[in-house]
């Protein structure tokens, strides 16, 4: 909901050209606060609210805007206009704006932009998405391990204006190549030595990324060794840039954004719920849905199958969403917790057969229980206590069946490195309908007989 409580005074202050007014709002809240407060205005009232503060600030505001809603300015002005406001930016966040732009309108802008600018916005939308290269920043404290703690900070003093964080110096030979790492404490620390060379401050063993490392993993090494920030090197071990606690954050909504869709079979949105078209949402939902249908399509080929057996013994009908809900149920639970220890980094794919013989006990234990009270249910509707035993045989095997299932496929998927989220709950429960009739039928025949 749009924040509209400053849009009057904002719009007056516009229409007076007061200068002076809408500098002191730009100055006065936050920048997050003061994107908020402009979300009711539009486009070009927006711009000329912020052509009143200065270029670092305008960046700072914009950069709080929606990603769609910055698309539109930027493609709306002249891009002399907003050439100045981008060079402002760090290198990431002025590759994620781009990324939306017309193809013509960035070229002109990227003429605009000075040239480490430009080599630096080459080098990062060169990277492959999902990779730590696609979301580092190269505005990255780097010092000699040569230099004193004095000429360190002389140093940083003159590189801080143009690094996005400080928290880590890292420390690299004349070639770029990291040797270890300084964080800033340890430097303040020091001035009582202040002689003293970062060679021997320095920690040389530096927890680090490579360049073509899967977002994914860079996050696992960040939470793991509680970074604030971790440096990304190439083959070479030459320091190419730095992801930082508030890159990865990120990452961690989207990752967490993608799964969820992919739980409930969606294919995840690029742009939000309302600014998805209802074509586009249709498709992302449809697909999985055809999928799912296929797969309801076969339990109903299967109850098809057996309807003689149904037939000649109807008490086993009501016990048709017992089983497979059971089965679906189980299968679900035990995809959820692979697919999120695979995610944590607790699994591997190498694990499979650890994994499954443990799915497989707990699905003893647990249909076992089960199978305790579906006897008890099916004892007062079966013809016999003999024929009773069919629903509690069933739900045990369904149970088995599901957390073999609900563990393997999302195992199976990382192991040809895809997406085990891909093996949602409803894909695991509709595998597991099938299969359940399939074993609810087989055991009544068993036992009952044609």
């Amino acid at each position: 909901m749009m924040n509209v409580l400053y849009l009057p005074e904002l719009r007056e202050m516009l229409a007076e050209n007061d200068h002076q007014g809408l500098l002191e709002f730009c100055t006065a809240l936050h920048p997050a606060r003061t994107a908020e407060f402009m979300e009711a205005l539009t486009i070009d009232e927006v711009w000329n609210v912020l052509r009143h503060a200065d270029t670092q600030l305008q960046s700072e505001i914009f950069a709080y805007f929606e990603h769609p809603f910055q698309v539109e300015i930027i493609e709306s002005r002249d891009p002399a206009e907003v050439a100045e406001m981008i060079a402002c930016m760090s290198a990431d966040d002025r590759v994620d704006l781009l990324s939306g732009v017309e193809e013509e309108t960035v070229t002109v802008i990227l003429s605009l932009l000075p040239l480490e600018e430009r080599r630096d916005f080459q080098r990062l939308s060169g990277h492959p998405e999902g990779t730590a290269g696609a979301i580092m920043t190269t505005e990255v404290a780097r010092l000699s391990e040569d230099l004193t703690v004095r000429q360190a900070l002389e140093e940083l003093t003159r590189q801080a204006e143009h690094l996005e964080t400080v928290y880590y110096i890292y420390i690299v030979d004349e070639n770029d190549r990291l040797h270890g790492v300084v964080s800033t404490r340890q430097l303040v620390s020091s001035l009582g030595k202040s002689d003293r060379k970062l060679s021997e401050l320095m920690e040389p063993e530096v927890i680090h990324c490579q360049v073509t490392e899967d977002q994914e993993e860079v996050l696992r090494k960040m939470a793991d060794y509680d970074l604030l920030a971790i440096p990304v090197v190439d083959d070479a071990l030459q320091l190419v840039g730095i992801i930082t606690h508030d890159d990865i954050l990120d990452v961690v909504l989207e990752e967490a954004e993608e799964d969820a869709y992919r739980a409930a079979a969606v294919e995840p949105l690029e742009d939000s719920y309302l600014q998805t078209p209802i074509i586009t949402l249709s498709w992302k939902r449809g697909v999985w849905l055809i999928i799912l249908f296929i797969g309801a399509l076969f339990t109903s080929m299967a109850l098809g199958h057996f309807q003689e057996e149904l037939n000649k013994f109807a008490w086993l009908v009501p016990f048709i969403p017992l089983v497979i809900s059971t089965g679906g149920n189980t299968g679900n639970q035990s995809a959820t917790l692979i697919i999120m220890a695979l995610n944590k980094g607790d699994l591997t794919a190498r694990d499979w057969f650890m994994v499954v013989r443990r799915e497989i006990l707990m699905g003893l234990i647990l249909g076992s229980l089960l199978s305790v009270l579906g006897y008890g249910i099916a004892f007062m509707e079966a013809p016999s206590a003999f024929a009773a035993l069919v629903v509690p045989i069933t739900v045990l095997a369904v149970v088995i069946a599901g957390t073999t299932v609900g563990s393997s496929l999302p195992l199976l998927f990382k192991s040809i490195n895809l997406d085990p989220a891909l093996m949602s709950n409803p894909f695991v429960a509709g595998i597991i309908d099938f299969l359940g009739i399939v074993i609810y039928m087989s055991v009544a025949i068993l036992l009952l007989g044609e």
